[in-house]
C-alpha cells in the first residue's frame, strides 16, 4: 500500500558510473514500493548504460555533471538542466553520493529547479539547499556498504523495502546473442566457462598483466575449460594480449557485446576472476559467484549479498587519492601495505570457492 506523502514524481540524482547505479538500485525499489513513485535517473553517459535493466528506473536523464568525474559541463548546459527538471514538475530530488563526495552541487540544481523535498547526506551545514539532510558520520564514525547507505538515506523519508539484492533485467533476446556469438566461437554456451575481466577505469585498480596470464593458465590447466577474457572495446587490445598468451583455451571477448548480451555472459559464467569495476555489481545482480581483485579504494564497494571471495592489494602511493576524506580511509583501515595477490593465491580462493559449492552451480560444472 502506498503512502500518501506526495512523493509520486521522484528525480534520483547518481551522476556517476554503472556500478553506482546498481548498488543504488535497491533504494530506488524502496522508494517505488513504499511510495508508487515514478522515478526519473539522473546519472552519468557511464552510468547510463546500465538504466534501461533497472526495473524501477520509469526515466533516464542523462548529463555528464562537472562534479563528477567526467567531462566537464559548462555553466549554459547547468541553467538549461535547471529549467528541465523544473518543467518536470518533481515532487523530490534524492542524492546519492558515496562518502567522499560533496552532495552540495547536485542540491543547488535541486534547488534551483525549484524541486520542494531534497534529501542528501553531507557532512557540512546545508542550510536551504537541503530539506531533509542527513549529516554524514562516513567514514569517521562508521563505514557502510554502498547498498546499506543508499537505503538509510531513502528510509529516512519513510522508504523501505525487504528486497535488497540487487537485480537486472535480463531480455531473452540478449541470452540468443550470446548463445549465437560464443557458439560462432566454439564455444558451447550450456558448458562450463571462466571470465577474466581484468580492465580498469583508473591506473590504480590495475591487477599486472602477467599475473593475468599466469593465473589464467593456471586455471586453463585446473579446470580444463575455456577462459573467456572480457572488457570494453577500448580494451580489445589487452584482452585480446592476455588470452593470446594464455593460449588456445582462452578468448577474448571485448568490445564483442553491447551490455544486455554482457550481462547474460556474466550470468551465464561459472566463475568471474575481476578487478574492482562495475563488472562485479553485474555478477552480484546475477548471483555469479566471483573472486575480486580489489584495489584498496573503497571499501563501501565490494560485492553485495552474493557469493565472492576478497584478494586485496595496496595503492601505490603516487596514485593514491587527493581527496583528505579518502586519504583517512588510507592511512587508517589501510594503513599496512598489501602485495598483489599472486595467481596461486587467486587459485586457492577459486578452490575455496568450489569447495562450498555454488547455488545454482554445482560442483562438478568445474570438474
Amino acid at each position: 500500500m502506498y503512502k500518501d506523502n506526495g512523493y509520486e514524481n521522484v528525480l534520483c540524482i547518481r551522476a556517476d558510473n554503472m556500478g553506482d547505479v546498481i548498488m543504488a538500485s535497491p533504494a530506488f525499489r524502496a522508494l517505488k514500493e513504499t511510495f508508487g513513485s515514478k522515478i526519473t535517473l539522473l546519472t552519468s553517459n557511464a552510468g547510463s548504460i546500465i538504466a534501461p535493466f533497472i526495473e524501477c528506473v520509469d526515466d533516464v536523464m542523462v548529463v555528464d555533471l562537472p562534479w563528477v568525474q567526467s567531462k566537464s559541463t559548462d555553466n549554459a548546459t547547468l541553467e538549461s538542466l535547471a529549467n528541465d527538471l523544473k518543467q518536470k514538475s518533481f515532487d523530490a530530488a534524492v542524492i546519492f553520493t558515496v562518502y567522499s563526495q560533496c552532495a552540495l552541487p547536485a542540491a543547488m540544481l535541486a534547488f534551483m529547479a525549484g524541486i520542494p523535498v531534497r534529501l542528501a547526506y553531507a557532512r557540512e551545514n546545508p542550510y536551504q539547499l537541503l530539506t531533509h539532510w542527513m549529516p554524514d558520520p562516513e567514514p569517521y564514525e562508521m563505514i557502510r556498504h554502498q547498498v546499506e547507505r543508499d537505503l538509510e538515506l531513502v528510509k529516512h523519508i519513510g522508504a523501505e523495502t525487504t528486497k535488497k539484492r540487487l537485480g537486472l533485467n535480463i531480455q531473452e533476446t540478449d541470452r540468443e546473442v550470446l548463445t549465437t556469438v560464443l557458439a560462432n566461437m566454439d564455444i558451447d554456451i550450456r558448458k562450463p566457462f571462466i571470465v577474466l575481466h581484468p580492465g580498469v577505469s583508473e591506473e590504480k585498480r590495475q591487477y599486472p598483466v602477467e599475473h593475468w596470464i599466469e593465473t589464467g593458465r593456471a586455471l586453463a590447466q585446473q579446470y580444463q575449460m575455456p577462459i573467456l577474457v572480457s572488457g570494453s572495446a577500448a580494451e580489445r587490445e589487452l584482452a585480446g594480449h592476455i588470452a593470446a598468451e594464455i593460449g588456445q583455451s582462452a578468448a577474448s571477448v571485448a568490445g564483442i557485446f553491447a551490455i544486455g548480451a554482457f550481462i547474460c555472459l556474466i550470468e551465464k559464467a561459472s566463475l568471474l576472476i575481476s578487478v574492482n569495476t562495475g563488472t562485479i555489481h553485474i555478477a552480484a545482480a546475477t548471483q555469479t559467484p566471483m573472486i575480486v581483485l580489489y584495489a584498496q579504494t573503497n571499501p563501501q564497494h565490494t560485492p553485495w549479498n552474493c557469493q565472492h571471495r576478497i584478494l586485496e592489494f595496496s595503492v601505490p602511493e603516487h596514485l593514491r587519492s587527493r581527496n583528505m576524506v579518502i586519504r583517512h580511509v588510507t592511512e587508517t583501515l589501510y594503513a599496512d601495505y598489501v602485495a598483489y595477490p599472486s595467481p596461486k593465491q587467486i587459485l586457492a580462493e577459486t578452490d575455496l570457492l568450489i569447495s562450498a559449492g555454488l547455488p545454482g552451480r554445482t560442483t562438478p560444472a568445474f570438474l
